[in-house]
């Protein structure tokens, strides 16, 4: 320990805060938090027989120390979730399971929001904040906002009346019209503004509101906004994970297991997952998912239109990874060190046919077969060589004759499992793309010959119904509560026309 990072420890706050480990050169390693920033981080200096290799790793590591000082344990929880995704420490996320990972999602656009958590975000509209590393400490937090700001965390269908939550104060009892869409939604502003890190702010806000209701002699809002105004201030008094926080660098050795398996020169940092889903034929679209240090990294997520419609899963993804590797996307979204294709030999061919014909040759090209799980290797193509007592050690065994390897893994194995994540991951993306675009193009096509209504009547219907079929059952009264009396009487017989094709 240098003399410097000695006098930093000294001087530690007793508050709660963020910390992040530093290396020699001044790159982030590390980001935690701390209910007491003087007792957590002192204790990584503490000889301890309990740390397993990552951890002491890490700590060999640390050159200097820095640290954010925030009011309360439940600003310390999102503020590392925040530094976490924008500076991407490798001990944060290096070999970590990305199921161990939550994010909050909130459907503030819905007509009935709610409030839930989840360990894999859809392209559903909803806004998802995280990923957050502690699944209880979030848990723990939301709870502690839900007194303050109430939300809903499901609809229960053909419910009308409010649930017990809302006479507990926890729910916003939309089911009977104790609170409007819009009073909910403003609340669900405040709490993503605490989420977010802005809870001074709402503060302000919330006695700037209770002075008007106030002065307007509204003393029953009034006192409403007096409680969530002290209870907001009240939330440095919570215990969200006190000063028990676990430092778990990683149990998934999945990314050890594949640099040994097949030989890697390095740890791939960026896999790319790809995917082809279609309809025979129609909306072919393709979809590309990150996977930085073995976790989904949804901001470089990327879908294609293929620009043929064309039954063959070969050639659209011939045409995928062509489009990928080109010169102008390459620079735009940098290049991978790992590529995963969805599907087996022939699908595995096309990609490496599409890469052989840009200047990316060297890329590590790998497929995962779906009825067995098996690694789909080119001997020639691939760019990879299969090490048979890393194989061996981990049970595996190699069949198949040719070109190509079948790679059998035990699915228990951390690196079927992140293989297999990539796999789904890409799968769930081009499989949404698909059903977005089949879905707007049904619909366009269902009212195309109605007069009077076009492209934005069709998109407001296709947003408040979600789907065709939705679209084609709703009353009139529905569809004038989106698009008004006027056109719902336009559109309405044209739908039954359809809603009777169906029941034929």
């Amino acid at each position: 320990m240098t003399e410097q990072l000695a006098q930093k420890l000294a001087n530690l706050p007793k508050a709660p805060g963020v910390y992040f480990h530093k290396d020699s050169q001044g790159e982030i390693i590390y980001v935690g938090k701390a209910a007491v920033l003087r007792n957590r981080v002192r204790q990584y200096f503490q000889h301890s027989q309990s740390n397993d290799p990552k951890t002491i790793a890490l700590i060999k590591e640390i050159a200097d120390t820095d640290w954010m000082v925030v009011d309360s344990e439940i600003e310390a929880l999102f503020l590392e979730g925040e530094m976490i995704r924008r500076y991407l420490p490798r001990y944060n996320i290096l070999l970590r399971d990305d199921k161990s990972m939550v994010y909050v999602r909130i459907d503030y656009q819905s007509d009935f929001p709610t409030v839930t958590t989840t360990h894999r975000p859809l392209d559903d509209g909803a806004k998802y904040y995280g990923p957050y590393l502690s699944v209880t400490s979030i848990r723990q937090a939301l709870k502690a906002l839900r007194r303050i700001f109430p939300y809903a965390t499901r609809r229960i269908p053909g419910q009308k009346r409010a649930t017990l939550y809302y006479h507990l104060g926890l729910d916003p009892g939309l089911e009977e019209g104790k609170t409007t869409l819009e009073e909910y939604r403003t609340n669900l502003r405040k709490l993503i503004a605490v989420i977010e890190g802005k809870r001074l702010s709402v503060e302000k806000e919330v006695e700037k509101e209770m002075k008007t209701a106030a002065k307007a002699k509204n003393f029953e809002l009034a006192a409403k906004l007096r409680n969530q105004l002290f209870a907001l201030k009240n939330l440095t008094r919570q215990v969200i994970f006190s000063d028990k926080e676990f430092l778990d660098i990683s149990k998934d050795h999945a990314l050890n297991e594949l640099v040994d398996m097949l030989s890697l020169s390095a740890v791939p940092q960026r896999i790319e997952g790809y995917d082809i889903s279609h309809m025979q034929g129609t909306d072919v679209v393709a979809s590309m998912v990150v996977f930085t240090n073995g976790v989904s990294n949804k901001r470089e997520y990327r879908k294609f239109k293929t620009k043929l419609e064309q039954n063959n899963d070969f050639a659209n993804m011939y045409e995928t990874i062509k489009r990928r590797l080109s010169e102008k996307n390459l620079k735009a979204w940098g290049s991978p060190q790992l590529v995963l294709i969805d599907g087996g030999k022939g699908q595995l061919d096309a990609a490496c046919r599409a890469r052989d014909e840009t200047k990316m040759s060297h890329l590590p090209f790998i497929g995962l077969a779906k009825r067995e799980e098996q690694i789909v290797i080119d001997k020639i193509r691939s760019n990879v060589n299969i090490n048979y007592p890393a194989l061996h050690k981990l049970g595996g065994f190699v069949s198949g004759s040719g070109t190509y390897i079948l790679v059998n893994l035990p699915f228990s194995t951390n690196m079927v499992k992140l293989l297999q994540r990539i796999r789904d991951e890409s799968h769930r993306f081009a499989v949404s793309y698909h059903s977005s675009l089949k879905s707007k193009r049904q619909t366009a096509s269902l009212l195309d010959n109605v007069p009077g209504i076009g492209p934005a009547t069709r998109k407001k219907l296709l947003k408040a119904f979600g789907s065709r079929q939705e679209m084609i059952q709703a009353d009139e009264a529905q569809l004038a509560k989106v698009i008004g009396r006027q056109k719902a009487l336009t559109v309405r017989p044209y739908l039954q026309q359809s809603r009777t094709r169906l029941v034929q």
